[in-house]
């Protein structure tokens, strides 16, 4: 009986896989395992067309379902966490030492340690608002020593970038250096930002100093060392 019963849903997947059925489909539609359906199936004409069929189909319309539902889900967990992290910081108050901790810290991470001038630069533009926000409010600054400077994409349309930056930053525009643009390369793949890479400079060694060595003396504090390799 048992025998019988198994012609009959081979005869049936047969059947299946003649008018086109993947090999998952049919074992889910039949409750058998993938490697039963395979091997029953394997054999039919036309069965390699309909695998290619079924892999142009997934390609076409499943694969992007696919994408969607997780761009969904993740959108989703986001604004979980975003509601979270909303809730913890109701009560949270930034005092002046705790800005300037995050100032400096942002610059001993991300800016650049070499003499000179003060150098920060990012892709983020939450992270270079943060950065100059926190800057003028912790330190005495003639705003006619900024100077910005881009690295452009091929895609980047120069004029909207720049006006962009500057109004985020609120440095006019006749501060900009000459935009660099990146060499277009077709082998590199890479995501598209809204402005290429922002450089903030600010002409003044001895605010460089004070910053950096503000975060070294902070990391110090709190980590109870000293760094001996610090110049």
């Amino acid at each position: 009986m048992r025998r019988r019963i198994s012609i009959e849903i081979k005869n049936l997947a047969v059947k299946l896989r003649k008018k086109g059925g993947s090999i998952g489909a049919i074992a889910k539609s039949l409750d058998i395992s993938k490697s039963t359906a395979y091997e029953w199936t394997k054999n039919i004409e036309g069965a390699a067309r309909f695998a290619e069929i079924g892999r142009k189909r997934w390609i076409k319309e499943i694969q992007p379902l696919g994408a969607l539902g997780q761009r969904k889900k993740r959108k989703k967990k986001i604004a979980q966490i975003e509601a979270e992290v909303q809730k913890e910081l109701q009560q949270f108050h930034l005092t002046p030492e705790l800005g300037k901790a995050v100032l400096v810290s942002l610059y001993w991470a991300e800016g650049s340690k070499g003499r000179g001038m003060l150098k920060f630069a990012n892709t983020d533009p939450r992270l270079m608002s943060l950065f100059i926000t926190l800057l003028r409010e912790n330190y005495v600054l003639d705003e006619r020593k900024f100077r910005v400077g881009l690295h452009l994409h091929w895609y980047h349309q120069e004029k909207k970038v720049k006006k962009y930056w500057s109004e985020l930053l609120e440095i006019p525009e006749i501060q900009f250096h000459k935009v660099y643009r990146k060499k277009r390369s077709k082998e590199r793949v890479f995501r598209k930002n809204i402005g290429g890479i922002c450089f903030l400079y600010y002409n003044s060694d001895y605010l460089r100093e004070q910053v950096v060595h503000y975060a070294y003396t902070f990391g110090e504090k709190i980590t109870g060392k000293i760094e001996a390799l610090v110049a």
